[in-house]
């Protein structure tokens, strides 16, 4: 996992969390569906992965909103963020 460029843990971990976003906040969303499935989307992950979810989330609220609602897809919004190797 770790020999592929881009893929270390905290870029699969961010990019798990973006697309369970994403699905959630459904296509074209906006500010308000993007608001809710950011409340939701860290409990559905389960309880283990929760916590770094709500940390994310907090921390790169404003990025990721901006993100799903410009279509930009999970794994550039990481990028973007600092999770993964662009």
């Amino acid at each position: 996992d770790v020999s592929v460029p881009g893929r270390g843990k905290k870029c699969s971990l961010c990019t798990k969390i973006l697309q369970q976003i994403k699905a959630m906040a459904g296509d074209n969303p906006d500010e308000a569906a993007v608001e809710k499935a950011l409340g939701k989307a860290c409990r559905a992950l389960g309880r283990r992965l929760s916590r770094t979810c709500k940390r994310v989330v907090k921390k790169y609220r404003g990025e990721i909103s901006e993100a799903l609602q410009n279509g930009d897809e999970p794994q550039d919004t990481c990028a973007a963020i600092g999770f993964c190797k662009a």
